[in-house]
This record gives C-alpha cells, structure tokens and sequence, in this order.
C-alpha cells in the first residue's frame, strides 16, 4: 500500500501548507501501453482484411442496384442472362426463356423435373420426368398433350387406357404393329403402293363388328390364307360372291355313272343369281334338271 508523507509549511498568510512526498500520474505506461497499441494495430489489419475481401467479393460477384452480376432481381421475379450451374435442387414455380432465344438445360447425368403436393411436411412428389443419357422416364397419373393452335386433345395415357385424338394414326416401322389384346378400331387402310398385311402367326385371327365387316382392295389382289380351314359363314342373310370369274380349285372329281347312289353330289351355278347348291351327280350334269334356280 502506498503511503502519502505530507510536510507542513508556512505561507505568506501564515497558514500552514501540505506538499505530498509522491506525486500520482494518471495514465497507461510500460508493456500495457506495448500491449494496447499491439491490440489496435491488430484490429486495424483485420480491418484492412476485411476491407479488402470485401471490395473483392463485390467486384468478382458483380454487385450492382439491379442485382448481382447476369442475375437481376425484379418485382416480378428474377432474370439471369447468359449459362449457370447448379449445384443443389432448384425450386421454381416457372421458367421462361428470352423471346429471342430458346431455354437449354445440359447435365452430364440426367434432368429431372419434379412436381410436388402442397403437403408441407412430405412434399410428395405428384409428377416427374427425367431425361437421362439412355432414357427419358415419366412418371405420371396422367399424360395428355394437346394441340397448341386448335387445343384438342392428340394423345392420352393412364393406367386404364390409351386414346389417339388425332385423325389419322400412322406407324412408320418396317415391322409394323404388334398388338396383345383386342383392337377397337373403325378403319385399318395402308399406305398407298404397299399392302396391308394381318398376321396370326400361332393363333386365330378373328374380325368382329355390331353391324358389317368391309374388306376392300382397290387396286390389288385380296388374300386370305391359313394352315387349317377358311370358313365364309353368315347365321342370317346369303354369302354373295360378286366377281367376273369365281373359280374353285383342286375339287375332287367323281366317278361317271355313280351317280346319287354313293354319295357324290355336283355343284351348281344359277346362272342369273349366282346361287352355288348341290345336286346328285350323274352320267351327265344334273343342274339344269334341278329346281333351285
């Protein structure tokens, strides 16, 4: 502790005065002035650091009043010119392009769009669609695309069926078209100059229609050909051959002067209808003896 030794002594007026033995000076001397002066000088290059990195960071992110560098922020959304990466998801709710040119998106892997409920905790996703190197996969409950000038409908899929708006579907493939199941169709025509082939190669081939069947060649031959039998039937209503030549190849031919007895009939022509029926084979035609016609 330090102790203050005060002598008195004696003025002009005769009072007697006190003259302290120490002296006090108010301040910071030594190795804390050392210290204090190394602390500032410390803070003031950390501020200089700090300065700097920041003058640099807005020159490299190219900050100015409309935004940050190509990126623009506007009330009504944010603009960004010329190619950016990506590094992390991006949530939009719409992204359009310059009018005078298109919007690209490159990825050494794939693109993926998702669209998502409004379920806040789950976020599920309702709809995706990924464009990858070897694929293109979507995800959907249903895919619909529509023509942009007249809004119909060309194309519909779900899980239940497949429908063409369009007026005239076309397949290209040399192959043509396989199809599993049934068919549902109001005109099946080829292409012009080539032919219209239906194949069954280990089943039966079966046409089926409420009100008629029309099978047309306009300028070519008709065919119908199959390992078992062909049977032209009709349950109600005549079975009409309507050419310039009917011709019924590799019949069997009978035995002259058989006749009835075996069992051997002839097959008659009426000549004004065109009717075909039997008649019992003799040594001679029997058709023109028959009462069918």
């Amino acid at each position: 502790m330090v102790r203050e030794q005060y002598v008195s002594t004696t003025g002009d007026d005769g009072v007697p005065d006190t003259i302290p033995d120490y002296l006090y000076k108010i301040g910071i001397y030594g190795w804390r002035k050392r210290c204090l002066y190394l602390f500032v000088l410390i803070l003031l290059v950390i501020l200089v650091i700090n300065l700097a990195l920041t003058i640099w960071i807005v020159r490299v992110m190219w900050f100015n009043p409309e935004g940050m560098g190509l990126l623009q922020v506007h009330p009504d959304g944010v603009r960004l010119e010329g190619e950016s990466d990506f590094l992390f998801p991006l949530y939009a709710e719409e992204i359009d392009s310059r009018e005078d040119s298109a919007l690209l998106m490159h990825s050494t892997e794939n693109v993926t769009l998702n669209a998502r409920n409004e379920n806040v905790t789950g976020r599920d996703v309702t709809g995706r669609l990924s464009v990858g190197p070897k694929k293109v996969q979507g995800d959907v409950q249903q895919l619909v695309i529509k023509s942009m000038i007249t809004k119909k409908m060309l194309f519909q899929a779900d899980g239940k069926e497949v429908v063409v708006g369009t007026n005239k579907l076309r397949i290209t493939g040399p192959e043509g078209a396989i199809f599993q199941h049934s068919v549902q169709t109001p005109l099946l025509r080829g292409e012009m100059s080539k032919d219209l082939r239906l194949d069954a190669p280990t089943r039966a081939l079966f046409m089926d229609a409420p009100d008629e069947v029309r099978v047309k060649a306009l300028s070519g031959h008709f065919s119908a050909t199959s390992k078992m039998d062909v049977l032209l039937r009709s349950n109600e209503g005549l079975l009409v051959l309507d050419a310039e030549m009917v011709r019924l190849r590799n019949l069997r031919n009978g035995t002259a002067g058989t006749g009835g007895a075996q069992g051997l009939y002839e097959v008659c022509v009426c000549p004004n209808s065109g009717k075909l029926f039997l008649s019992k084979a003799g040594v001679t035609s029997t058709c023109s003896n028959s009462q069918q016609c």
